[in-house]
């Protein structure tokens, strides 16, 4: 392959990436055939691949491969059966109205609208996360299949069923609207933020953090408005901006505390600090008049203010535990929760210290939601061992390790045990 060839396959494999979503988008707002919608944006994408290395980058890459995914959506229609004529001749109808280069607010509308599709909350929560991932990030069924630990075939089922439920359910393939759209966001938000952690996990698919993010950042072009979709946005940047430093040589995982911050992603960090401020000033600004009642963040606004504490502090002795205590706080009023309830037992066991922390930890698991929970065993543990029983400590720790399903978490936690 000559150089010019390999700049114009790096050429369609980037633009695939871009117009993927798009294409598909648009071809199911027009055919209603998901399926379909797929299979022609992947021959559309397929056919760049081997044509542009040899031909060359045509002067609008994602108008040609719109315009030979809807050909080609065009005449699998023609060649339906009998029974689908009447979606045939609608759909083709539509399809031959259509340029190959819509106008920017419906690519907008088609974009937003697959996702709030994926997202419906008619749909099981994983099959909302492996419908993201298959129909918005092109994620092959076979890589969704091993991060579900499932088989390539069981996959292909639940998609198929997902598919089948938006058909048979009615499911409208539009964006919500006022108040509904303030009920069906968070939703939206929490897929994403599933799909993130999916990723961001110590066995985890790294891809799938990037596509997260990725989503993110397309969800907030496309919701410049909506203050969560911004700070799901920099939680995700902060978070991430770790991940060179969270394994060390061996691969085995490096707490917090221990990281090399140089490693960090600074320019990531940089990023999410400045949407955060100016979420911020968008909170102070709502609040004018004076005398009005201040505008409250919202929960991913508040974790992402948690992670900026951790990833702005030059060492862990600079860290702002007291403010990390305050936004767990906050975030335990606004969505309590077990969890939440554990990480803020912990955040006051460092602001306030370990015997502060070791009460708030027994209330949290007062009702029984914790009991066997391995972060929760380790999170008593390390406040025990901050408190100054190490013997106890070690066992706790040894608990955890026995509790948890990760390799790397379980070697971490009983590295834990042996400095107790």
């Amino acid at each position: 392959m000559t150089g010019a060839q390999a700049a114009a396959a790096q050429v369609a494999a980037a633009t695939a990436a871009e117009a993927y979503q798009r294409i598909v988008a648009a071809l199911i707002r027009i055919t209603g055939d998901w399926t379909l919608a797929e299979d022609c944006a992947q021959e559309a994408l397929a056919l760049a691949l081997d044509r542009w290395p040899v031909d060359g980058v045509p002067d609008n890459p994602g108008g040609w491969l719109m315009t030979v995914a809807r050909n080609r959506a065009l005449d699998v229609l023609r060649r339906g059966t009998v029974e689908r004529r009447k979606l045939r001749e609608l759909a083709v109808l539509a399809l031959t109205a259509a340029t190959a280069e819509p106008e920017r607010e419906e690519i907008v509308d088609d974009r937003l609208r697959l996702i709030f599709t994926c997202c419906h909350p008619a749909l099981p929560l994983e099959a909302r996360v492996a419908l993201t991932l298959r129909t918005i990030c092109a994620v092959a069924t076979a890589d969704i299949a091993r991060a579900f630990l499932v088989g390539e075939s069981t996959m292909t089922r639940r998609l198929t069923r997902a598919k089948t439920k938006i058909t048979e359910a009615r499911i409208p393939y539009r964006v919500p609207t006022g108040p509904a759209l303030t009920q069906r966001l968070p939703g939206v938000l929490a897929v994403l933020y599933l799909l993130f952690t999916h990723g961001y996990n110590a066995d985890g698919e790294p891809a799938f953090a990037d596509e997260a993010i990725r989503l993110a950042r397309l969800l907030a072009r496309l919701m410049p408005d909506q203050a969560e979709v911004h700070a799901l946005r920099a939680l995700f940047l902060l978070q991430h901006s770790r991940r060179h430093a969270r394994r060390d040589a061996a691969g085995d995982l490096v707490p917090l505390d221990r990281q090399d911050r140089s490693r960090w992603d600074h320019a990531a960090i940089g990023e999410a600090v400045g949407i955060l401020d100016e979420l911020r000033e968008s909170e102070l600004r709502e609040s004018e008049p004076a005398e009005s009642e201040p505008a409250k963040p919202g929960p991913y606004a508040l974790q992402a203010r948690i992670a900026a504490c951790h990833a702005t502090a030059a060492s862990v002795a600079d860290t702002d535990w007291v403010g990390i205590a305050d936004c767990y706080d906050r975030l335990a009023h606004l969505q309590p929760s077990p969890v939440i309830e554990l990480n803020r037992a912990v955040a006051h066991g460092y602001a306030y210290g370990p015997a502060a922390g070791l009460d708030l930890l027994a209330r949290a698991r007062a009702g029984g939601e914790l009991d066997d929970y391995p972060l929760a065993i380790a999170a008593e543990a390390d406040l025990t061992a901050r408190a100054g029983d190490r013997v106890r400590a070690a066992a706790l720790f040894r608990a955890a390790a026995a509790g948890v399903h990760s390799d790397a978490e379980r070697r971490a936690l009983l590295d834990r045990a042996d400095e107790a």
